[in-house]
């Protein structure tokens, strides 16, 4: 029982729970986040091979970042849209209908590659367009979920778990092609059992929707909704819960008029928008960035340190950046995300003042420099698309907080596709750090501003 002298505005600091229920919640998003992962594996899967595909049709930059910018282009429209959905069917739902179909989509992409057609392109194009709005139930229903299971003093901890879920989907699309890339033969005395040709890189859109089916069917059996759901009655946030019936379901529309009418949401979905911009041009451009400039390829060493060392730098910045926001700010996540958009602003500008000059740029220094902005641009938006909106939003609206904030990231990752590969294709390699930096300034700009707005007020998202 609470003391009654606990004030409303301390209860969300309260983090008293049944027996059982954090062994269940830990179970339910370890399941949860490794479907999750199992998204951005069948997502992440592109970049690392863009450069191969490039090579084998002859495409420029700019229409191999099409297919990427037709993805996004799916998802932006998808996720305002399926946020709703999540709110409406609930998240376990909304998550299964993204994982099959981005499971079939995957497929299709790489048997179409093999087609001898004209229109090649398009086809792949369109492709990936469906598919990323097949994708777009992922995280709503993930968020939706997990704002149920998690209070308020927790989210930006919880932030940082769900930023790891999504880098082991990274990692293992970074990876798997060096995995994939030797010729491996089983003889046994003198008789060949098994061989496995040398790497093809359409075996990254066949490879990774075999291990989601199997993570899918794993999830079906383990997760649930709420902890109501798995026999578990936790009291909610009081700011979340002043009419007492968080647990009940709200009108559609009630939620549409309430998330789009709340201005932190249109102030979280720009600074999205920002972070959309920088963290796609790095994702998807550092594979054939390093193999193109600096002839980084996926037989080397180099590589394979890479495509460990950034997801695990995004890691860690997102757990870092969710701890000091529940423990150091109290749960406010704007003064952590102005901190972290000022730092990335820095490390990009001198990453284009020092990579534009011969006498200085090298290998290493690239590498460095990816790494820096793998951190800053991932925390970032570890802090704004998950604990934000969670906070915003609540147990009952917090899919379609997502959506809506969510859509504008994908705003800015269509630019990082086709847009930034025509910079590239037209000023060369060095537009992949400036093309950064008008971005990363502007959400610094957003987030100080919020929390000079804000300050000393417990305002819910900011």
């Amino acid at each position: 029982m609470r003391d009654a002298a606990t004030k409303p505005s301390e209860i969300h600091l309260v983090e008293h729970y049944p027996p059982g229920f954090r062994r269940r919640r830990f179970r339910n998003w370890f399941f949860l986040g490794l479907l999750y992962a199992g998204y951005y594996l069948n997502r992440y899967n592109f970049g690392p091979v863009a450069a191969d595909m490039a090579r084998e049709f002859g495409w420029s930059n700019a229409e191999t970042g099409a297919i990427s910018s037709a993805r996004d282009l799916g998802y932006a429209i998808g996720t305002f849209a399926n946020g709703l959905v999540a709110d409406a069917l609930g998240g376990k739902w909304s998550m299964l209908i993204g994982a099959a179909g981005t499971l079939v989509l995957n497929l299709l992409f790489g048997w179409f590659s093999t087609w001898d057609v004209a229109y090649l392109l398009t086809g792949l194009v369109t492709i990936r367009a469906i598919d990323g709005y097949l994708q777009s139930f992922g995280s709503p229903g993930m968020v939706k979920i997990n704002t149920a299971w998690f209070r308020r003093s927790e989210r930006g901890t919880f932030a940082g778990i769900f930023g790891m879920m999504i880098q082991l989907g990274q990692m293992g699309a970074n990876y798997l092609p060096s995995v994939l890339l030797p010729t491996l033969t089983v003889v046994l005395f003198g008789v060949t059992f098994w061989a496995k040709p040398a790497y093809n890189w359409r075996t990254m859109f066949f490879v990774p929707p075999i291990l989601l089916a199997g993570i899918l069917i794993c999830m079906l059996f383990a997760v649930k909704n709420t902890p109501e759901a798995a026999g578990h009655h936790v009291e909610q946030d009081a700011d979340e819960d002043q009419d007492g019936k968080s647990r009940e379901k709200l009108p559609l529309l009630v939620v549409f008029t309430r998330i789009l009418t709340h201005p932190l949401i249109w102030v979280n979905a720009a600074a999205y928008l920002c972070t959309g911009f920088v963290r796609r041009s790095y994702d998807l451009w550092w594979a054939k960035y390093l193999d193109n400039s600096w002839h980084i390829t996926k037989e080397t060493r180099a590589y394979r340190v890479m495509a460990i060392a950034l997801p695990a730098a995004a890691v860690a910045g997102s757990f870092t950046a969710g701890f000091l926001s529940d423990k150091f700010f109290k749960s406010r996540r704007s003064p952590v995300a102005a901190a972290l958009y000022g730092l990335e602003s820095l490390v990009i500008l001198v990453g284009v003042l020092m990579m534009s000059q011969p006498a200085f740029a090298s290998p290493l220094l690239a590498c460095v420099f990816l790494f820096l902005i793998s951190v800053t641009c991932n925390s970032s938006h570890s802090i704004i698309g998950t604990a934000a909106v969670m906070d915003i939003g609540g147990r009952r609206m917090a899919g379609f907080a997502l959506g809506v904030v969510n859509s504008f990231q994908y705003l800015g990752t269509i630019v990082a596709g086709i847009g930034l590969g025509k910079l590239i294709d037209d000023h060369g390699w060095n537009a992949l750090f400036w093309a950064m930096l008008p971005f990363s300034t502007f959400g610094a700009i957003l987030m100080c501003a919020t929390w000079w707005r804000t300050r000393g007020r417990d305002v819910r998202g900011a």
